[in-house]
């Protein structure tokens, strides 16, 4: 499966798709991008003359990457040679532990790295970590995700 491909399946449109660009993908965890765009609504009250990226829109971005998009490939690489059905899984986040290290400004970017610590039972578990282009860690932490596929005929 292409990385294209599973961005166009993300379940998110703008303004809520935190996902530019992914560069790896494996059964065992992803790497992937995001530029925070400078004028993102969310700068304007968030905070006063000092923007930065709220951490829920950092969790949100590293558990679109690290788990969301990890978990449609696992799913389509169960899937393959299945051609009588079609997956439409629901992915939705169960929990999180992140642990913020420093801030990203507006129009910054980031790399999220996530590698996978188990995927039984339609939950996955990742490890994830936030970097900027510099090198610095912005957050690390855990996200697990519930799978559900929906067999539709």
């Amino acid at each position: 499966m292409k990385h294209s491909e599973i961005i166009a399946q993300l379940p998110y449109k703008a303004p809520f798709l935190f996902v530019d660009s992914l560069e790896q993908v494996h059964k065992d965890g992803v790497v992937g991008t995001y530029q925070f765009k400078e004028d993102s609504y969310f700068y304007e009250g968030h905070f006063k003359n000092n923007p930065i990226t709220p951490g829920v829109l950092l969790t949100e971005c590293m558990a679109q990457i690290g788990v969301v998009s990890l978990g449609l490939f696992l799913i389509q690489k169960e899937a393959k040679g299945n051609i009588d059905i079609t997956l439409k899984p629901r992915i939705a986040m169960s929990n999180t532990t992140i642990d913020f290290y420093a801030s990203v400004s507006p129009g910054e970017s980031v790399t999220v790295k996530s590698e996978k610590i188990y995927y039984r039972f339609g939950k996955l578990r990742c490890k994830v970590s936030m970097m900027s282009s510099q090198q610095e860690l912005i957050a690390k932490g855990t996200i697990d995700g519930m799978i559900v596929k929906q067999i539709i005929q």
